[in-house]
């Protein structure tokens, strides 16, 4: 049986790491997982009751400012507001013991309580994780105290260990605010849905609603289920889904998507999804499981943390043993061997990295591109060729009315359409709503209506006989209107290009991306769009095994860096096989949705451009941290050595160079994707 639980105070993704191994290391626990985004665990277990104890023990013990809770608190606020005041207090008894002329015995005693006070959390951290077998660098703090204590440097062994608590708390900060962004994505999920039954509203969940049902929608409320708009008119707030402000009006008869905010007016919707399969679970899904694939970047750091701290002691030894042979001098050669210990703490990178990709992750959901874990965003930074299928990702897979041809004098466009309504009005064919939606006139209720598949409609009005459809063979999609046998007019349609298409196609080659269109529909439609949008190279006419093959065929081209986008059944094995993936989120199938790595919320292409941009920007602040903290490091680990920094300097270093990176990864929330790429 699965169970997730609700973690609080777990603010290093570090720490959650070590926490996760060692849960999984629990008798009856198995494929234990912690989303440190989402401060959840997800866990397996036969009992599931014994082994959420066992969790909540081995927590406490090794995690002392974490804390497992079932149910909803506002900890984090009061463990926040406790630290403060333990800092605040730490600080007034270690400037008593520094500046104040006291015994030894009360030296001691104020100077430990201030110590104390400053840093328990970490003391207890580093012994607790210590039995445990990790050493992390809690430890490397603990020992570098413990150590400038002993050789009678208070002042320096107390600004260790104030520094490295005022780094972690801005720490947490940085952190709650990236995740603060995340999470303000989920509360999409509606906690109710009203259904209509006769004169009745009956509020239930959304997982009770079934397709088909009617629910009401009023002001404030969140649409819960995906539906068609049967009455009202609304003002709906669509940031959480698109990240566009501006306010979108609605009416009868259009579709409307769950999440999305009723500003103004009540609508009567009847759904078209059940509730797991609507946009807002769709949404929640993915933001949730997007922390279960981390970039190739996130995983290295993860791993050779674990293994740095224990070889920086391990150099720190060999420092005061090499000190103390050359100089013969001990203390200098341990206060050398601290600072070194200091200085390399590994926070920067463990800290940074993972979250520039949560901050990166945050900023592409906030604008309605939805990805699936961090490998997929530094992914998208790579893509030099993107793949598009046409109808439904170019085009709206919507038909419009392009132009009414009139075959006999007495009847103008306008009649046209209209007599081929009455007849489509009956008929549930894409083309047949489009035409009927073209229509400007009343429609009136016709007898003798009959539809044959794959011919039309024939039906009878004003005593002369109609068929709507088509009898001849056309290179153009276009409807037949026949009176009495005689052809009277036809209605040429157009699959529309998207609004967003051409600026979304221009972007990408301004960012030196080659575009490619590959479609079953014919040569001279698919040439059409391709010249349309200014694209690179058109294919027509393939099959989904087509577009498969010819997708292997340039990724053999070890060059290729290949982006697929599509929105169908078919396009499942090009999504899968491309090296990113991308589904439309509205009217993409679950079949795509599933296959692809990225998902564009509103079905609006102009995010892969957005996307990339956000990707760039992100795999720079990752690598700016890195060689930024790389470089500062060396420097002042260098400096340690041969005496020139002072162990205050070496604290600045490393808590200073933590705050610096912390701050840079928050650009990756805020970056702008509609600006030119720097």
């Amino acid at each position: 049986m699965k169970r997730i639980v609700k973690i609080e105070g777990l603010d290093c993704p570090n720490c959650a790491r070590t926490l996760q191994n060692e849960i999984n290391k629990i008798d009856g626990v198995k494929n234990a997982e912690i989303n440190f985004v989402k401060s959840k665990i997800s866990f397996e277990s036969e009992d599931v009751d014994k082994a959420t104890k066992d969790i909540v023990n081995l927590t406490r013990r090794i995690e002392p400012n974490a804390t497992i809770v079932l149910e909803k608190t506002n900890k984090n606020k009061k463990m926040l507001i406790l630290d403060l005041v333990f800092l605040v207090l730490g600080v007034a008894l270690g400037l008593i013991s520094l500046l104040v002329s006291l015994p030894t015995w009360a030296f001691w005693i104020v100077f430990v309580a201030s110590a104390l006070l400053l840093g328990y959390k970490t003391y207890l951290k580093a012994v607790l994780l210590l039995f445990k077998g990790v050493v992390n660098e809690n430890l490397l703090i603990t020992i570098s105290v413990a150590g400038a204590a002993a050789l009678g440097e208070y002042m320096e062994a107390l600004m260790v260990i104030f520094l490295y608590t005022i780094g972690k708390i801005l720490e947490k900060l940085a952190v709650d605010k990236s995740r603060k962004s995340i999470e303000d994505l989920t509360n999409l999920q509606p906690e109710f849905a009203v259904i209509v039954k006769g004169e009745e509203e009956i509020k239930v969940s959304p997982e009770e609603v079934q397709i088909g049902d009617v629910i009401v929608v009023k002001p404030g409320e969140r649409v819960p289920i995906d539906g068609e708009v049967l009455e009202g008119n609304a003002t709906l707030d669509m940031q959480s889904l698109t990240g566009e402000s501006v306010p979108v009006s609605i009416g009868a008869t259009q579709k409307i998507l769950s999440g999305a905010i009723v500003l103004d007016g009540v609508l009567r919707i009847k759904t078209t999804e059940e509730y797991k399969n609507s946009t807002v679970s769709k949404i929640m899904n993915l933001i949730e499981n997007a922390q279960d694939k981390k970039s190739k970047t996130e995983t290295f750091i993860s791993k050779i943390t674990r293994w740095y701290t224990l070889g920086i002691i391990v150099l720190a030894v060999l420092t005061l043993g090499i000190g103390w042979a050359i100089t013969k001098e001990l203390n200098s050669s341990i206060y050398r061997a601290l600072k070194l210990l200091v200085v390399s703490c590994p926070c920067a990178f463990a800290i940074s990295v993972p979250l520039s990709y949560f901050s990166g992750l945050g900023n592409a959901s906030k604008n309605g591109i939805l990805i699936k874990g961090s490998n997929y965003l530094d992914a998208l930074s790579k893509i030099n060729v993107v793949a598009f299928d046409k109808t439904g990702t170019l085009t709206t897979g919507e038909f419009q009315v392009e132009k009414v041809e009139c075959l006999i004098g007495k009847y103008n466009s306008e009649d046209i359409i209209f007599l081929a309504s009455l007849g489509e009005q009956y008929s549930l064919h894409p083309l047949a709503k489009s035409i009927v939606k073209a229509n400007k006139r009343e429609l009136k209720h016709i007898k003798n209506v009959k539809e044959v598949a794959g011919e039309g409609i024939y039906y009878k009005y004003n005593k002369n006989n109609y068929f709507v459809g088509r009898k001849n063979k056309q290179e153009h999609v276009a409807v037949e209107v026949y009176e009495n046998d005689v052809l009277i007019g036809r209605i040429f349609l157009n699959d529309t290009i998207k609004a967003t298409a051409k600026d979304a196609c221009l972007q990408l080659k301004y960012m030196g991306i080659r575009t490619l269109l590959l479609s079953g529909d014919n040569k001279e439609k698919v040439e059409a769009v391709g010249k349309e949008l200014n694209i690179d190279e058109c294919h027509s006419e393939l099959l989904p095994q087509d577009k498969f093959a010819f997708l292997e065929e340039c990724k053999k081209d070890k060059k290729n860096f290949v982006g697929y986008v599509g929105d169908g059944i078919n396009d499942a094995p090009s999504l899968t096989l491309a090296d990113v993936g991308i589904s439309m989120g509205i009217n993409g199938s679950p079949a795509s949705i599933e296959a692809s790595d990225v998902v564009l919320g509103d079905d609006n292409i102009e995010k892969i451009p957005h996307a990339i941009k956000i990707s760039k920007f992100t795999k720079k602040i990752v690598w700016t941290n890195i060689i930024f903290s790389m470089l500062v490091k060396v420097t002042f680990l260098v400096l340690s050595l041969v005496d020139v920094a002072s162990m205050m300097l070496a604290v600045f270093a490393d808590v200073g160079v933590t705050l610096i990176a912390v701050l840079n990864s928050l650009r990756a929330l805020y970056y702008n994707p509609k600006k030119k790429l720097n």
